[in-house]
């Protein structure tokens, strides 16, 4: 029996559209899973959006399920949070988080879905990929206990990582962003929050998430000497501007790159992609998570709400994408 089915594609950088597709009835192996809620990945699905991976990165950037190549047609997306309808039996009814694009029923191996735990709101579920990219940093990061750590660009990955970092016992802990309006994030997450140039210095660390050129060398005045930068943006196709002159050298500052497409070398002898999902999902029982998302839409009005996401007319965070139960 084939199944019905519809999913968001990117027709052409700027433009998507609704696209039916039809399902394979799902082997003994694999689960067909109805959607409930997507998350919009705002700064690399706007980027796939508007057509900015280079071309030098399609294979690392392929998300687990995409159809169709850069920069398009294709179907992209990783925040999904679905109804297991056929399957296995132990999945069967559960509610399950998956890496896979904004699509109303979808079939993949069983081993490709986590189980959400009951204390988890499939809600904020749709979290749990930023949630995960976050674990990984601060796996790479390893703050110390007492240490003074900011968090430049209070968006999905800077506040996620900000509010795991809350919970690090006596750990001064400021997240910083251009946009007063973010204050009310930090708030809901329970960090200090400050505009750039009342940012607080002499720190150990510094997580740069901001995607600006402005961000990243606000993080470098902000480090003690020999300091550690972690830099979380993707710029895409943009060239970045790195202040490695004046006291860079002198103060022995470090900027390191952390990625989640890789299980950080800290851990990857003793955890698997699947362990640190399962963390991730974990880790969203608090409900202070809620206030990264701050918007939501039906699947149906995804086509219109994407290009005013990727123009800033939409502003926020994670934006949820809402299914119908039919």
């Amino acid at each position: 029996m084939k199944h019905a089915a519809h999913a968001f594609w990117l027709n052409s950088p700027g433009h998507g559209e609704i696209r039916e597709v039809t399902l394979p009835e799902p082997a003994s192996d694999e689960v067909l899973v109805r959607s409930v809620f997507s998350g919009v990945s705002r700064g690399t699905e706007t980027l796939v959006f508007r057509g900015g991976v280079p071309e030098s990165q399609y294979a690392a950037m392929r998300a687990p399920f995409q159809d169709g190549e850069f920069p398009g047609p294709v179907k992209y997306g990783y925040l999904s949070v679905g109804v297991v309808e056929d399957g296995p039996v132990p999945l069967l009814g559960r509610t399950v988080f998956c890496l896979h694009p904004h699509q109303t029923r979808y079939v993949v191996p069983a081993s490709a879905v986590t189980p959400v735990p009951d204390s988890v709101p499939a809600a904020r579920a749709v979290l749990a990929g930023t949630v995960e990219t976050a674990v990984n940093a601060l796996w790479d990061a390893a703050p110390l206990i007492g240490d003074r750590i900011a968090v430049v660009g209070a968006g999905m990955v800077g506040s996620s990582v900000a509010a795991l970092l809350a919970r690090y016992p006596a750990v001064r802990v400021q997240l910083v962003d251009a946009d007063p309006a973010r204050a009310r994030i930090a708030a809901a997450l329970g960090v200090d929050f400050a505009l750039p140039e009342n940012a607080l210095g002499d720190c150990d660390l510094v997580v740069h998430a901001s995607a600006t050129d402005d961000g990243l060398a606000r993080s470098l005045e902000l480090l003690v000497p020999e300091g550690t930068v972690l830099e979380m943006s993707w710029y895409g196709d943009r060239r970045v501007s790195v202040p490695l002159g004046e006291a860079f050298h002198s103060r022995r500052l470090v900027v390191r790159s952390s990625q989640v497409g890789a299980v950080s070398p800290a851990r990857r002898s003793r955890r698997t992609f699947a362990d640190r999902l399962a963390l991730a999902l974990e880790l969203l029982a608090d409900p202070a998570f809620d206030a990264l998302v701050t918007s939501e839409c039906a699947f149906e009005e995804l086509p219109d709400a994407m290009p005013r996401i990727a123009a800033g007319e939409l502003p926020g965070l994670c934006h949820r994408v809402a299914y119908s139960s039919g």
